[in-house]
């Protein structure tokens, strides 16, 4: 059996630091780029700008470098964010956050989701109706709307967390007829997506040309999951937690629902649990970030996910919750 090998990454901002680091050990291990063994890839928000990276060809090594040395330009943490969020409704400057990503991409900057030598899967949310939008490479399988779209701008607004970026908006010259104008968007977590496993199982499996479940190796990397806040005592409180919800509670739904769907297939989920909450935005926590994901990638044994063996992290219908595969780091 011809494996084939899909790979997904969550949202969490400067917690895609963890699944970077994990994918450091890979391609130490492997002598070889992360995109030489996903031929698809898939991300939301921070696991977008990772996925994204990916396909171009970027050394796992220079996206954690990324994220350590340049996260803080995209980040200001000048007080008067707070009275810009009120007054305008975001923190930071989704210009800054394309031209950081364009930075990061280096050539491929310029390519349209087609360009892509691998199937790529960003998601993100339309405002005007709520309705998701799933970028991706035309094939004759699917609509065939998204793929000449920008890499860049669909990865932007995967990544325009609403608060902390302005929503991003793409061209209507970008569509082409028959296809709609996509519009303005925010992150694609929003709700669903915050893990992107199932939905990027769904467009590999039934609108992607040669997958298959029984011959896939499924990886599902998270960025940390903080399980013990307080009860919110005031409206602020209460939005922050609203908004954090919203972003991430689903991702271990994605987990159950993928391997529901898709029982045949070999799928590990990678993800630790946060001993504190560290907010998407907090460059000054990095160093910290960094030990979770070293913690994390020395529990990972990728010549035996690669090879499909029982191993941590595999979901085989007796550790589907979170509580009986996470891994505790001190």
């Amino acid at each position: 059996m011809t494996r084939r090998y899909l790979l997904s990454i969550d949202s969490g901002g400067i917690r895609g630091i963890i699944p970077a680091i994990a994918l450091m050990k890979l391609e130490n291990t492997t002598g070889k780029l992360t995109r030489d063994i996903f031929s698809f890839v898939a991300g939301t928000s921070t696991g977008a700008i990772v996925a994204a990276a990916i396909a171009a060809g970027v050394p796992a090594s220079r996206i954690l470098d990324f994220y350590v040395n340049r996260t803080r330009d995209i980040f200001n943490q000048n007080p008067f964010r707070f009275v810009k969020l009120i007054l305008f409704g975001y923190m930071y400057s989704t210009k800054q956050l394309r031209d950081l990503i364009a930075e990061a991409l280096g050539p491929a900057q310029a390519w349209t989701l087609n360009d892509s030598p691998i199937d790529i899967f960003l998601s993100a949310k339309r405002i005007s109706d709520g309705m998701p939008w799933y970028f991706v490479r035309d094939n004759p399988r699917n609509a065939g709307c998204t793929g000449r779209l920008g890499l860049v701008d669909c990865t932007t607004a995967s990544a325009a967390a609403p608060t902390f970026f302005q929503p991003w908006r793409i061209a209507e010259s970008s569509t082409h007829p028959p296809c709609e104008p996509v519009g303005t968007l925010v992150d694609g977590a929003l709700g669903v997506t915050g893990n992107p496993v199932y939905q990027a199982c769904i467009e590999a499996f039934e609108y992607t040309p040669d997958f298959n479940p029984t011959e896939t190796v499924t990886v599902s990397l998270g960025t940390g999951k903080f399980k013990n806040r307080k009860e919110p005592t005031w409206i602020g409180g209460w939005l922050e937690w609203i908004l954090a919800e919203l972003l991430e509670s689903p991702g271990e739904q994605q987990t159950e629902l993928t391997w529901r769907h898709y029982p045949e297939m070999t799928f590990y989920r990678i993800d630790t649990e946060l001993k504190e909450d560290i907010s998407i935005d907090d460059f000054r926590r990095i160093e910290r970030v960094v030990e979770y994901g070293e913690q994390l990638a020395a529990t990972i044994d990728w010549e035996a996910i690669l090879a499909g063996a029982k191993a941590p992290f595999r979901i085989d219908g007796t550790n589907t919750l979170w509580e009986q595969y996470k891994v505790p780091l001190s």
